[in-house]
């Protein structure tokens, strides 16, 4: 009869566990859904996140709650807090996935490291967003530039990786040459782009097919591929450049000839020195053409009879 009390109570007990883990899964998912907010450390080497439970699912009123936690303060002075007391973003938008956060001029005041940092915790935070897939800053309106005064671009989540030592991975230099259209569509002109700062986690290939989507930065040159289009990969093997892009590439927003945005991609890829050709596809697919007249089912190669004489600086 004891050991028959003691099953029961076991059985018992297990039951009482089983319900107070139900209970409680009900009651965290009653509370909201889980998100994490990235800050600074105080010894500004490094982001450390904290979990945050939202109870809304409407992007507006959680952009709101995001703000208020990235200006939120440490009570254990674990990190330290990145808006309004430095800087405050002062209005956004979100088109096609791409949320465009703007600043005071305050924003100038951030230097060097912290300044990477800070975006990093931004991006993270922010990209969490239902529909916001990229961020790009401005400062009053104008395009945010790093310190070489390089355009710092669209951002992601996945452009500010860890290293094992858990701090955010240095960033590098390089010169680029990119082609973009003339003023009447028809042809291309040379864009050199002297200290390029990037991740070093991104390889060259995509820094390249990203400033291209960017558009060009000088007088003279204009964009050739829809500022929409999404990079799904790109990637190099023997030689060829395997570049899969999203569906808007298909769609043209300007009057560039189509040969002119497929020979804006592969001339600047082919200034790379390990690419020597050019695949280029929609979401995986090459049996389809582009704007009717280009099949990609074919690979391309550098074309300079497309340029007009000389560069633009």
């Amino acid at each position: 009869m004891k050991k028959a009390g003691h099953l029961f109570f076991a059985a018992v007990l297990i039951m009482g566990l089983l319900l107070c883990t139900a209970c409680g899964d009900r009651r965290a998912a009653q509370d909201g859904a889980l998100y994490k907010i990235y800050y600074v450390n105080n010894e500004e080497t490094k982001i450390v996140e904290r979990e945050y439970v939202s109870g809304t699912t409407d992007s507006e009123l959680l952009f709101a709650e995001f703000l208020e936690q990235l200006a939120h303060i440490s009570e254990k002075m674990e990190y330290e807090t990145l808006l309004d007391k430095e800087i405050s973003v002062v209005g956004h938008t979100l088109d096609n996935g791409l949320l465009t956060l703007d600043f005071d001029e305050s924003y100038h005041n951030l230097r060097g490291t912290r300044e990477i940092l800070v975006r990093a915790s931004i991006v993270r935070t922010m990209t969490q967003l239902p529909g916001v897939e990229r961020i790009a800053f401005t400062v009053m309106g104008e395009q945010l530039m790093d310190a070489s005064g390089a355009a710092v671009g669209v951002m992601a989540a996945d452009t500010f990786i860890e290293n094992a030592g858990n701090e955010i991975n240095a960033y590098e230099k390089v010169d680029l040459k990119l082609y973009f259209a003339n003023e009447t569509g028809d042809s291309l002109v040379e864009e050199n782009r002297r200290n390029v700062v990037y991740n070093s986690n991104i390889s060259l290939e995509k820094l390249v097919v990203e400033k291209l989507v960017q558009g060009p930065m000088t007088q003279g040159a204009y964009p050739t591929i829809n500022p929409t289009t999404k990079i799904v990969s790109v990637t190099v093997k023997d030689g060829t450049c395997y570049v899969n892009l999203s569906n808007e590439f298909l769609s043209q927003p300007y009057n560039v000839a189509s040969d002119v945005t497929i020979y804006s991609i592969t001339n600047s890829l082919v200034e790379l020195s390990n690419v020597n050709r050019v695949q280029i596809s929609v979401n995986g697919e090459t049996n389809i053409s582009y704007r009717e007249n280009m099949s990609l089912n074919n690979v391309f190669e550098r074309n300079l009879d497309i340029l007009v004489p000389g560069t633009v600086q």
